[in-house]
């Protein structure tokens, strides 16, 4: 069932705001011609759940943005092929996460918020 709302902006105007759910957002990227293969089913859950404790814990909504996300994360497999785009200086996931964000998926793979 969708969920939505009127919500006032900082102009007083108003605007339907629609709450998104995990099927929702992975429509989104289904129904990008360009974007769909961008990350895994586990990837975006992953990047789901993140941005939902994020907004939970600032306690501003975001906009679903497709082609921003795909701009700010990018899913690896593991260590070794993040190596590749960026160092063989970070050792450990922990060395990244020191750097950026890190999102773990499963197993080895993780997303990074681009640096």
């Amino acid at each position: 069932m969708r969920v939505y709302s009127i919500v006032k902006t900082d102009k007083g105007r108003t605007k339907m705001k629609q709450n998104v759910t995990t099927y929702d957002f992975h429509r989104a990227f289904e129904q990008s011609d360009s974007r769909k293969e961008q990350f895994t089913c586990q990837g975006l859950n992953a990047i789901y759940d993140y941005l939902i404790e994020l907004e939970e814990g600032i306690g501003k909504e975001f906009e679903l943005d497709v082609i921003a996300i795909c701009c700010d994360f990018t899913e690896y497999d593991n260590l070794k092929e993040f190596q590749a785009d960026y160092s063989k200086e970070y050792k450990t996931i922990e060395d990244i996460n020191e750097q950026t964000t890190v999102i773990p998926v499963d197993g080895d793979s993780f997303i990074i918020e681009k640096f």
